[in-house]
């Protein structure tokens, strides 16, 4: 089970972790957090250090209620942090956090890796032709609506046998557009209740009949902080042992805001199958 990064070849049958840098102001978690570039250097080298694969770079906030960022503005956030980051670190696999096929293929251009869609191409129909075109690796998640509206789009008669006749029709789709290396993406808190994410994980492992490896994206988000009555910030525990049993149900990346924490998770993981 491997994905090509611009001619690395990832072996993803060993859990990975992707490292979040969100250069957004209005991020749930880190918005804000890196707004020059000592402070994003110093994280992307401190997320490489711990032991991150991959780092994941977005320039549209993804929350519940998230505010429209126009493509100019995404565009001027992402491209100059994927060429400041290759220029210190050029062995970077970058990973880049859109749905809109521009931003995707100026990424590529730039020299980022992989695309990350919450979208799977359903925000742009563009976008899933254009992966195909750029020859790289695509996560495609699984959403109703946008981030505006998914929240109100939670209404499944059977949440797994639909999730995977999305994916299945989305996979179709890229592997016509002669996409290679596909990663499914659940989509934790998008279009899901609390309920919905924990039957998800719960059962998560059924969506390995869509033969793609599963990216897990839950650090820091509600369904770990509102059941323990705490906020992002003190959610780090809670995720770590939510990691854990991610990685039971088949995740083979988990995409985190702490890195060191998911790197150990992996590593204690891989323990139990000796």
């Amino acid at each position: 089970m491997t994905i090509n990064c611009k001619g690395q070849l990832i072996d993803l049958s060993s859990p990975k972790v992707m490292g979040i840098l969100n250069v957004t102001p209005d991020s749930f978690y880190d918005g804000g957090q890196y707004k020059d570039e000592t402070a994003i250097l110093n994280q992307v080298g401190k997320m490489f250090h711990e032991g991150a694969t991959f780092i994941d770079i977005g320039g549209y906030s993804s929350r519940p209620g998230a505010d429209h960022v126009s493509v100019s503005e995404e565009l001027q956030r992402v491209i100059p942090m994927v060429e400041l980051i290759l220029k210190t670190f050029p062995h970077a696999i970058l990973s880049i956090d859109t749905f809109r096929s521009t931003v995707a293929k100026a990424s590529i251009d730039a020299g980022a890796a992989l695309i990350n869609d919450i979208s799977a191409g359903h925000l742009d129909g563009e976008m899933i032709p254009t992966i195909g075109k750029m020859g790289v690796p695509y996560i495609m998640m699984h959403m109703k609506g946008n981030p505006k509206t998914m929240q109100e789009q939670t209404d499944y008669e059977d949440l797994i046998k639909e999730m995977l006749s999305y994916f299945s029709e989305r996979i179709a789709k890229a592997h016509k557009a002669k996409i290679n290396d596909i990663i499914i993406d659940p989509g934790f808190g998008f279009a899901k209740t609390l309920r919905q994410n924990y039957e998800l994980l719960q059962k998560m492992e059924l969506l390995k009949i869509a033969d793609k490896p599963i990216l897990v994206g839950i650090s820091r988000k509600s369904m770990v902080y509102k059941p323990l009555q705490t906020d992002s910030a003190s959610a780090l525990n809670g995720t770590t042992a939510l990691h854990m049993v991610a990685l039971q149900k088949g995740a083979k990346i988990l995409r985190v805001h702490d890195v060191k924490e998911a790197v150990e998770c992996v590593t204690l993981f891989s323990k139990l199958n000796f």
